[in-house]
């Protein structure tokens, strides 16, 4: 990996009284220092154990939930642990990787010693993402030398980059006045993705024909993840307060004093209250609907109650129960004595999930490979898990594909310009640039390299920036690239291409559906969905591979057994219906039993959803 000479910063052994020492200083300063040293981005780029990360997370997650998930909670109970369990993670195995870097190089491997941090440097900092709002959190070398015990007299606790963020309405967290015209409605259901109002729409118009009403609350704050107007009258569309996730300020509780209780990570002892120090600015940071900030879950947590109590619903309809919003969700439903179900809205592996956990009492899955991972996170005593698809796949059959095929053209070739025979559809994840860059290197090279005339259609993901492709397009050379609108996205255009190309999109499985073909690109050992195990995608780890994967698309393709289509979807078209379905039963069954006793739905009616599984208890 090529680091700049100068700039940044370095770890350098720097003994004392015969005793090994090592000391974070400017890159700049390495001119004649002739002891081990190296840059921290170098650090990085050390490869680690994934499946030994994983482990150690669990551990240092268990230890956090003993020592402090007592520190903060909602009135309602919630604590601060459980609804922010999922960037907690992803901040604390930002910690470990780089913990686990330190280990694995060898100078410091044969000498263990204190880091002396920085002076002046954050702790807390942001990582470089393409995402336009997501707030990708990580911890700084200073506050890996904090965590390890490190003297801080002049270390903020945040970067720069966060102590600039703009703070609003630091202090106000009382509850925003309901709208006065709320009435009863049968089901509530929350969105703050487009992805969430894909899947959850076809359902609530599915339990609008059965003459069921339901009220959708809109979350988002990104406009373009907003919730469009719904086209039937039984569905009321509302908007979260405007002010509601721009709240920053203080946790109380969660700035300890240091105290004697340690976390042990490959030998060494991990300060716990100043981990929980560090993790108090991810809570008192306004990171929008995805990452809301403590005084946001206070003030919502009371503006949903209040919801809850004027509508009074049989069901809260989710289709994401783990992030904060979710999980408040989920906990504010069974307060109020409301079903909970989830629609799973991406697909799963064993390593994509931030949190393994699923919290409301129906939890419904794509296809038959989901269940037992469902089955293994539920959380809910009475939990059931059903294998019904995917209601925003309903619609795949009905896209015009000789129209997604003219878009591709025109956005490839312009004007009168000449269209590559051949198109491929690049669906995107908001990845760092540094993965992105190497994503596109590995298909652009593999196109180059494939027989016939390629050209590529880059799809962004609705939740990134179309600027994060901008240096992709100036490349000198080779295929005719294009960005997609990212109104369109790449359900807009894949059903018009020779070939869908992704890391672990869910418009992989669409493509599969549509039986486009599949290639799962990304480094040996990179997560993809595993669509190539099922015989659904070709795994491609270089340029080689995908020019391999292209020139064969030439050759007669080999029909995908329905069996293993659906293990990973079911699809007929129906996955709407049968979700409104199984809502609909949990809520006769409801109103039939006044003690609650549990049915599922399969033996509530000899027309249970078909497809839908067990208690998973």
């Amino acid at each position: 990996m090529s680091i700049r000479a100068a700039g940044g910063l370095s770890l350098v052994r720097s003994d004392f009284a015969g005793q090994p020492r090592w000391a974070l200083v400017g890159s700049g300063a390495l001119g004649h220092v002739t002891t081990d040293h190296i840059r921290t981005g170098e650090l990085e780029a050390i490869p680690v154990d994934q499946q030994e990360l994983r482990a150690l997370v669990e551990n240092v997650m268990d230890a956090l939930e003993r020592y402090g998930a007592s520190l903060a909670s909602t009135p309602g109970g919630a604590g601060w642990l459980y609804i922010q369990h999922v960037p907690v993670r992803r901040f604390v195995t930002e910690v470990l990787r780089k913990l686990l870097a330190l280990d694995a190089w060898e100078p410091f491997a044969s000498a263990p010693a204190p880091l002396a941090l920085a002076p002046y440097e954050g702790r807390v900092g942001l990582r470089s993402s393409s995402s336009r709002e997501y707030l990708a959190y990580t911890v700084t070398w200073s506050g890996i030398a904090y965590l390890l015990g490190a003297a801080a007299p002049h270390s903020p606790t945040r970067s720069a980059q966060l102590r600039n963020r703009t703070r609003v309405s630091t202090a106000n967290t009382d509850p925003s006045p309901l709208p006065s015209d709320l009435k009863q409605r049968d089901v509530v259901a929350l969105s703050w993705t487009s992805r969430h109002a894909d899947t959850l729409m076809p359902v609530l118009a599915e339990l609008e024909r059965e003459g069921r009403s339901s009220l959708l609350l809109d979350l988002a704050t990104d406009p373009a993840e907003r919730c469009p107007a719904p086209t039937g009258t039984g569905i009321d569309l509302r908007s979260a307060p405007s002010d509601l996730f721009t709240l920053s300020g203080t946790t109380e509780g969660l700035h300890p004093r240091d105290d004697k209780h340690v976390v042990r990570v490959k030998g060494h002892d991990l300060q716990l209250a100043r981990f929980v120090l560090l993790l108090s600015v991810l809570l008192e940071t306004s990171g929008g609907c995805t990452q809301p900030s403590w005084r946001t879950i206070l003030r919502a947590e009371s503006w949903l109650d209040g919801v809850l109590a004027a509508t009074r619903p049989h069901t809260v309809l989710l289709s994401n129960d783990t992030s904060p919003l979710g999980a408040l969700a989920a906990h504010a439903a069974e307060r109020h004595g409301a079903n909970t179900v989830h629609v799973q809205h991406g697909a799963w592996t064993a390593e994509s999930v931030a949190w393994p956990a699923l919290h409301c009492r129906d939890i419904v899955v794509m296809g038959e490979r989901d269940a037992p991972l469902a089955r293994t996170w539920v959380r809910h005593p009475d939990a059931a898990v059903h294998v019904l698809g995917q209601p925003r796949f309903d619609a795949l059959a009905s896209l015009g594909r000789e129209a997604q095929r003219r878009y591709l053209e025109k956005v490839l070739a312009p004007g009168n310009r000449r269209a590559p025979a051949r198109i491929a559809v690049w669906a995107c994840q908001p990845f760092s640039p540094a993965r992105l860059k190497a994503q596109a290197d590995l298909l652009l090279d593999g196109l180059s390299e494939a027989d016939g005339d390629w050209g590529l259609v880059i799809a962004p993901h609705p939740a990134q920036g179309a600027d994060a492709f901008t240096a992709l397009l100036k490349r000198d050379g080779g295929p005719l690239v294009a960005v997609a609108d990212p109104r369109v996205g790449a359900r807009g255009c894949l059903a018009g291409a020779d070939a869908l190309a992704s890391a672990y999109s869910t418009c992989g499985i669409e493509a599969a559906l549509l039986d486009v073909p599949v290639l799962e690109i990304g480094a040996p050992g990179e997560r993809t969905l595993d669509l190539a195990g099922h015989g659904l995608a070709t795994r491609c780890h270089n340029a080689g591979d995908v020019a391999e994967a292209l020139s064969a698309l030439r050759a007669p393709g080999t029909p995908v057994p329905k069996a293993a289509m659906d293990a990973v979807c079911r699809w007929r078209g129906d996955s709407a219906a049968q979700v409104a379905r199984l809502i609909s039963q949990r809520a006769e069954a409801s109103a039939r039993s006044s003690d609650h006793i549990h049915h599922d739905a399969p033996s509530a009616t000899s027309a249970s959803p078909l497809g839908e599984g067990v208690p998973a208890r």
